[in-house]
């Protein structure tokens, strides 16, 4: 893949760097990152689409040739117009329609839930695979019976997105809603998917943590208890990761495992 000298940053994190490259947006991700990693995100995305969901559809999967990540794997998207949801959610704190914004994400994450796609990877699988990897975070009496959680589990179809918060989602010029980085996405439950979110929340932006919850049970017509059982399970997938400065607040979730 060649990336442009007009090529702008607009991102940057330890594993990855994303370009602005005129009609793409491209993703570069760091010499470490596996290329099944990158080619699984590329078709993760065109399941969806092809599921019928709006996104930035996948265009190119290569290794960058020349230029300080020369060698490293990139992902190119097609680039869509328009603004982050945090963007929104900044200006319509000012101008009053922050509630209808915030309405309007959650009414995203529940359209894409609606979807089924049976070929994504399962829910159910990925959570026992990142809980498996806590060995040394996790005692083992406590991973045995988050497995068992996460065994019973009913099982389901449905999209969900895995990262669902407003920085994957882009409010185009025209209005639409584009939800973008499908790396997680799994077939699986929607109050999983929603835990996940609320996690998020907690981590980043913990006063719209609560908002969330509540938004998302009102709107989806489910219990708060429905979401809330799921979140040592969420808690000990994201342990997994290795992120050290959420490790305490992290473990703090894995802690309230009621045993039931």
């Amino acid at each position: 893949m060649i990336i442009s000298d007009s090529a702008v940053i607009i991102e940057q994190r330890n594993n990855k760097v994303v370009y602005r490259d005129g009609d793409r947006i491209v993703k570069v991700f760091n010499d470490v990152k596996p290329a099944s990693d990158v080619f699984n995100e590329a078709l993760n995305t065109a399941r969806v689409a092809e599921a019928g969901i709006r996104v930035s559809e996948p265009i190119e999967v290569s290794q960058v040739e020349a230029g300080p990540y020369a060698g490293s794997w990139a992902l190119a998207n097609r680039y869509v117009p328009g603004k982050t949801m945090y963007q929104v959610f900044d200006e319509a704190e000012d101008d009053g329609t922050f509630d209808q914004w915030f309405d309007r994400f959650i009414d995203l994450q529940l359209e894409v839930q609606g979807f089924r796609a049976p070929l994504l990877n399962r829910q159910k699988d990925k959570l026992n695979r990142m809980v498996s990897n806590t060995k040394g975070i996790i005692d083992a009496t406590t991973r045995y019976d988050l497995h068992i959680r996460i065994e019973g589990m009913m099982s389901d179809e449905r999209v969900c997105h895995g990262d669902f918060i407003p920085s994957n989602v882009i409010v185009a010029d025209d209005g639409e809603l584009y939800l973008c980085d499908w790396a997680h996405v799994t077939a699986g439950t929607p109050e999983v998917d929603a835990a996940m979110t609320y996690l998020l929340f907690s981590l980043r932006h913990p006063e719209s943590a609560d908002r969330y919850l509540k938004r998302y049970c009102d709107r989806a017509d489910v219990a708060r208890q429905s979401i809330m059982r799921w979140m040592p399970v969420i808690a000990a997938a994201e342990l997994s990761r290795g992120r050290k400065r959420d490790e305490e607040f992290l473990k703090s979730w894995v802690e309230v495992y009621s045993g039931e």
